[in-house]
């Protein structure tokens, strides 16, 4: 992308997205292109835990959008370790699109939700100020239901944000698309990612 048409949408994007705030306008992302960077952001279901690297939801959205998607899954981490992890990435790869997948360690441990909240909306404004446009993608709590929880949805909501709340909770709920209790399996992951591409169309 070219440096200044590239500052120029980011700004743009910025001045959107903060205007939209408030407001009942549907959250809108601005068209990716092959020179478009992308940070797939969270735990294991990002780094593709249970699948081979290639297979990871990241990989395979790379594919699937035709441009740069840079996996920045760390297994085990919590929410709050990740708001500190998150600013680093945004320094160093510039996205113009962050797919934010967090909380499901917090949820395991039974982490208060208003804490979980907290923290995925600190990453997502921090995302936001950087000048990235921003998905979230929700997580199902461990229990029967296997539903993501309605903070997820009061953070794009507020945040002004693209959300898919029921992909995860939907492939964690069907053997055949896991590889354990808690992680997909090749075709999982690859249902993750034509689920995301889905919403990233259908917002721009």
């Amino acid at each position: 992308m070219n440096a200044v048409c590239g500052g120029v949408s980011r700004a743009v994007a910025v001045v959107l997205a903060v205007g939209l705030c408030g407001c009942g306008a549907t959250p809108r992302l601005q068209p990716l292109t092959p020179d478009s960077v992308v940070l797939a952001f969270g735990d294991s279901l990002t780094s593709g835990m249970g699948a081979e690297s290639k297979e990871s939801y990241p990989a395979v959205l790379a594919g699937l959008l035709g441009c740069k998607v840079v996996n920045a899954g760390l297994p085990g981490e919590g929410s709050a370790a990740g708001a500190k992890r998150l600013p680093s990435l945004l320094k160093a790869h510039h996205p113009d699109l962050v797919i934010v997948c967090h909380g499901g360690n917090d949820l395991l441990h039974k982490l208060a939700d208003v804490e979980i909240k907290r923290r995925v909306c600190e990453m997502v404004k921090m995302a936001q100020a950087s000048g990235a446009e921003v998905v979230l993608v929700g997580v199902p709590r461990p229990d029967l239901t296997l539903r993501a929880p309605f903070f997820y949805e009061e953070v794009a909501r507020e945040c002004r944000i693209p959300y898919d709340g029921k992909t995860v909770c939907q492939i964690l709920s069907s053997p055949s698309l896991k590889s354990d209790l808690i992680h997909p399996n090749a075709a999982g992951y690859r249902s993750i990612a034509e689920s995301i591409v889905e919403v990233i169309r259908s917002h721009q």
